[in-house]
């Protein structure tokens, strides 16, 4: 997928369609640009596959296409019981709750998804037949379940997901004024019976978030009267939930008037146990050779870049990763080693590639 900057997708909700799906049936009503599009590429459709929610089947169906399995929203919304309200003036589409709500955001571009507010690069919404559709790989990554599925079956299950018993809500700090807005959205834990542990992480991400916005303070202290307004955000997600682990990515977002606005990007993995922030060798200890196994194969992707830049010489710090169903995913920062446009690279790896057969990445952390 092409690199979007956080200012352009802000502004896909000018000049939309003025009609939006019709919540009843799925359907939007006929558009000669956008909808003809789509209705082109869904002449490449595969097959239709059987969905089924926690084992039961549903009426509706999902439709195999370019090797990826596509949910109506609707059985989201009817199946799934995920509330599901339409935003005329954004043309979006919110589903869910909590900290798990997506947003799709309809466009001539396309059909952005947010999750929690932040922008999920890898996954688009796909307006097939009329019907608006997200991938399968949405929900089992971001949404809460647990998506079964093998290539070549014709049906589809989508399980809940067992998940921490761990609350995770938004603390909001904002201070808006005529030279700057600041409205940081950052991560806040309740629920866990060891209160220690639990205010010890709370405490690591909101002096993150603090830090940015002293950060933004001294920015813009140096601002020259006639500049433009200053904007600065945080916007976060979860990536994993699980097994006495939590794992979350935080974007820090500045726009100081430049050609473009700047992100960081914060990552977060922990241990519930204890509280313990974790690095790639708390959980990959277990191989000796997790480092330099992981070098050889990214020294090989990242200088495979098109738009590499020079200077990569190995991992420098072990706090650049997430976790996902399964897998570590390792990232750069913007222009660390490539250009602005491809975004922050990201490099997955399964925890059977790092570890040991049998191994898990969790055994010294439970």
């Amino acid at each position: 997928m092409m690199n979007i900057s956080k200012e352009t997708v802000r502004k896909w909700g000018i000049g939309l369609m003025s009609a939006g799906l019709l919540l009843g049936g799925g359907l939007l009503p006929s558009d000669k640009g956008y909808a003809a599009s789509d209705q082109t590429k869904s002449k490449a459709i595969a097959a239709s596959i059987a969905l089924k929610a926690n084992g039961v089947i549903s009426q509706q169906t999902g439709i195999l296409q370019e090797g990826k399995v596509w949910i109506p929203i609707t059985f989201m919304r009817d199946v799934l019981q995920l509330p599901l309200t339409y935003d005329k003036k954004e043309n979006a589409y919110t589903i869910g709750k909590g900290t798990t709500k997506a947003k799709l955001l309809l466009s001539s571009y396309g059909t952005s998804i947010w999750v929690n507010n932040y922008y999920i690069r890898e996954y688009e919404g796909k307006l097939i037949n009329n019907r608006l559709y997200v991938p399968s790989g949405l929900l089992n990554d971001y949404l809460g379940y647990k998506v079964d599925w093998s290539r070549g079956s014709s049906r589809l299950n989508v399980v809940n997901r067992s998940q921490n018993a761990l609350i995770v809500t938004t603390e909001t700090y904002v201070k808006d004024r005529k030279e700057a807005l600041i409205q940081l959205d950052y991560p806040k834990f309740s629920g866990l019976s060891n209160s220690n542990e639990q205010q010890a992480m709370n405490d690591i991400l909101k002096e993150s978030a603090m830090k940015f916005a002293a950060g933004a303070e001294k920015d813009i202290s140096n601002r020259s009267g006639s500049e433009p307004k200053y904007t600065y955000d945080i916007d976060y997600v979860v990536t994993y939930n699980q097994d006495g682990v939590i794992s979350l990515v935080m974007s820090q977002y500045s726009d100081t008037g430049g050609a473009h606005g700047m992100t960081n990007r914060e990552a977060f993995t922990f241990s519930l146990k204890d509280g313990k922030r974790l690095l790639l060798g708390d959980l990959f200890g277990a191989n000796p050779n997790y480092k330099k196994e992981l070098n050889a194969k990214l020294n090989k992707l990242v200088k495979a870049e098109e738009s590499y830049l020079g200077g990569f010489n190995g991992l420098n710090t072990e706090k650049y990763f997430y976790l996902k169903d399964d897998q570590v995913v390792l990232f750069f920062q913007l222009y660390e080693y490539t250009a602005y446009a491809a975004g922050f690279p990201e490099y997955p790896f399964t925890f059977k590639e790092l570890l040991p057969e049998g191994g898990s990445p969790f055994a010294a952390v439970k």
